[in-house]
Parts: C-alpha cells; sequence; structure tokens
C-alpha cells in the first residue's frame, strides 16, 4: 500500500445529526453533554485527549496531542512543565487553541481563546495525586530541551527514587503546574452524509453566548 492511497481514504458520517434546537445556551454544558457520550464511546482513557495548538511571538505554530484534567471556572485545565516550548510559546503569545476528536461519535470541537495559570494549590492537588513515578519525571525531565542521551534521565530518576525511598517527599517543583483556557469561541461539529457536516459555533460577547451555523 502506498502513497497513492491516500488520496482514495473516506469514511462516510451518518450516526448522528445536530440542530439548533439541540444545543444548550453554554458551551460549557453542551460539552459536558458531548464528553459524557464520549467517555462511553470512545473509553475512559481516550475521550479527554485533545490536540493544543500555541504560537510564538512570530505567529509560527505548534501542535501537540495533551488531556485535559479538568474545567475549572469555565477553563479548560491540562498540566505541563511551564519551561516547555509550550509554556515558553504561552508565555510570549498566550492565546490557544484546542481540538477534540471523538471517532467513534463522528464529532469535533474546536476551542479558542486566552490562557493563563492556574492557581498554584490547584496544580498542587493535582501533582500530589499522580502516580509517584509520573511526579519523578516532572522533576527530572527538562522538557523540549536537547538532551545527550536517555541515560541521563535514567541517572536523575534513580538519584530522586533513592531520595524518596529515604522518605524525603516528592514536591511539585515550581516549574510545573496548569493552565486554563478561558474560550471565547467554540465550535461542534458532527459528521453527516456527503460531507454536508452540521457546525454550531458560539462567540462570546461579555457574557453572553452567540449561536450560529455555519457551512460545512
Amino acid at each position: 500500500m502506498g502513497r497513492d492511497h491516500i488520496s482514495n481514504l473516506r469514511k462516510d458520517y451518518n450516526k448522528h445529526s445536530l440542530v439548533r434546537a439541540d444545543l444548550a445556551g453554554d458551551p460549557t454544558a453542551q460539552f459536558d453533554a458531548w464528553f459524557e457520550q464520549a467517555l462511553i464511546a470512545e473509553g475512559e482513557l481516550e475521550a479527554n485527549v485533545m490536540a493544543l495548538a500555541t504560537a510564538d511571538s512570530d505567529g509560527n505554530p505548534s501542535v501537540r496531542m495533551v488531556l485535559l484534567k479538568g474545567i475549572l471556572d469555565g477553563t479548560f485545565v491540562f498540566f505541563t512543565n511551564y519551561l516547555s516550548r509550550k509554556g515558553a510559546e504561552i508565555m510570549a503569545n498566550p492565546r490557544a487553541s484546542l481540538v477534540f476528536w471523538w471517532r467513534h461519535l463522528q464529532r469535533q470541537v474546536r476551542i479558542e481563546g486566552s490562557v493563563s495559570k492556574v492557581p498554584v494549590p490547584y496544580s498542587r492537588a493535582y501533582f500530589e495525586s499522580r502516580p509517584a513515578g509520573s511526579q519523578m519525571s516532572a522533576i527530572v525531565s527538562p522538557q523540549s530541551e536537547v538532551i545527550a542521551n536517555r541515560k541521563d534521565l535514567s541517572e536523575r530518576l534513580k538519584k530522586l527514587e533513592k531520595q524518596a525511598e529515604g522518605g524525603k517527599p516528592i514536591e511539585k517543583p515550581t516549574h510545573w503546574g496548569g493552565y486554563g483556557i478561558l474560550p471565547d469561541m467554540v465550535e461542534f461539529w458532527q459528521g453527516r452524509e456527503n460531507r454536508l457536516h452540521d457546525r454550531f459555533r458560539y462567540t462570546r460577547s461579555g457574557t453572553i453566548w452567540k449561536i450560529e451555523r455555519l457551512a460545512p
């Protein structure tokens, strides 16, 4: 199977439809409803996977997959190393976009908005809920930096494991924590037959959300 096969890959979408009357007045409520369905259709370990797009001060974009870990005061929260590439880009340009793709439901949600750090106690509480191995990895890995080899990371990890065995607590590093994206645009996309998909866009004006149908 060569690359010529790519142009012939097709799938028709015919499981669901979306009409204006189906939509909640607030996009977060609508997201919650779709997310609950995605938890069943996609499985609990897949529904919260999302693509995060950021850009630097010159507008150069980058995108990666991260995990939604909560919705706090209307913001969509993920956790990372603040010194990573995404952290540096958010500092320079505090805007971001998210995409959720729920294959079994043939649905997509796009979110655009401003980004800010979540409160330290919230980040600390989540950090303390993580497995010890994940906590240690957040400490020893200089995320996005060039490293000589994997051995250096393994040695740092072993050293930290010995400290933990000696009773030293694993504390959240200051360079690690959560970001929340506060939406000003949310789009709900439902796949339909013949590529005539249903698309509805929420845009914020103050505290009011405007809902519009978009052409596919």
